[in-house]
């Protein structure tokens, strides 16, 4: 019986990703039959153009695709599934996501293909577990006006450019100074985004339900620069300051889209008002998850 709540199901696979082609094909199928419309995104319509399956299947583009569906399924990597949180997110509306793993590590995108019609009859039944994960967002002010506004899923990053100097940027935490950062980039990560860029750059794993932000310094000029974990409703102000003109600082919005930020330019990051509700696809727990990722135990 169908959920009355799941009438469309958005099918994101992630750009150019011929090899889920037959994947998308039998996914349409699979819910056509079970008297729920997949609505695809017109990239992934391009992978499956021709099929006569999916004739006349419903289309939308990314960013209108989360005004149209009840829930978006994304194949591909944790790359894919970070994009599409970002324009639910905008959207305003609570949807909720599942990740499919076409990538070869996916924190995210758990979900294997093999599990995905367990995963979609849980769904239809009412039977499915969701996630609520927290989602950072970063306002990008000047002169006391807002010049940009992201919503991300794992972390906001400030690095330099390749042939410029150490990056030199002030942080704040609720309006109180708590260092002036001199390192080759400075990561802001929600618990969600602690298996990202934070973990390579040698931050701390932090379990998804902790209410908390991490920054981590990449490279800190000073070896006690280390990182810091804040509570989850602090309000974060990175300042960067530039000692000469050529100076570039960026911000890059998980990994997705990057900003050249001026001189005065002020970067706030807060949570954000709506979470992120993410579905979980198998019986396996996050430290589970965690070691077969991670290698853990394994010589």
């Amino acid at each position: 019986m169908t959920s009355p709540s799941i009438t469309r199901i958005g099918i994101v696979a992630k750009q150019g990703l011929v090899a889920a082609s037959d994947h998308l094909t039998r996914l349409a199928t699979w819910l056509t039959k079970h008297d729920v419309v997949p609505v695809l995104d017109d990239g992934t319509a391009m992978l499956v153009q021709g099929r006569s399956s999916l004739v006349g299947a419903a289309t939308r583009s990314r960013e209108d695709l989360p005004h149209d569906v009840d829930l978006v399924i994304v194949l591909g990597g944790d790359g894919t599934l970070l994009g599409m949180a970002s324009r639910i997110a905008r959207s305003g509306r609570d949807v909720p996501i599942l990740g499919v793993n076409f990538g070869s590590l996916g924190f995210l995108t758990e979900t294997r293909i093999d599990e995905l019609d367990a995963t979609l009859g849980a769904v239809l039944a009412g039977t499915a577990t969701y996630d609520v994960r927290a989602m950072l967002d970063a306002d990008v002010e000047r002169a006391g006006a807002r010049a940009d506004s992201r919503i991300v899923l794992n972390d906001v990053v400030f690095t330099k450019a390749a042939l410029s100097r150490i990056i030199e940027v002030e942080v704040l935490v609720g309006g109180a100074l708590v260092t002036t950062v001199k390192a080759d980039g400075l990561i802001i990560a929600s618990a969600t985004g602690s298996t990202a860029y934070n973990l390579a750059a040698g931050g701390p794993i932090v379990h998804p339900r902790v209410d908390a932000m991490i920054l981590t310094p990449i490279a800190p000029h000073t070896l006690t620069n280390r990182p810091v974990v804040v509570p989850g409703s602090s309000e974060i102000r990175i300042q960067p300051f530039m000692q000469v003109e050529q100076d570039e600082v960026f911000a890059t919005f998980d990994g997705q889209s990057l900003l050249p930020l001026k001189s005065r330019h002020v970067v706030v990051v807060r949570r954000a008002e709506k979470p992120l509700r993410l579905l979980r696809g198998s019986s396996r727990g996050y430290f589970q998850v965690l070691r077969e990722k991670l290698k853990w135990g394994e010589r």
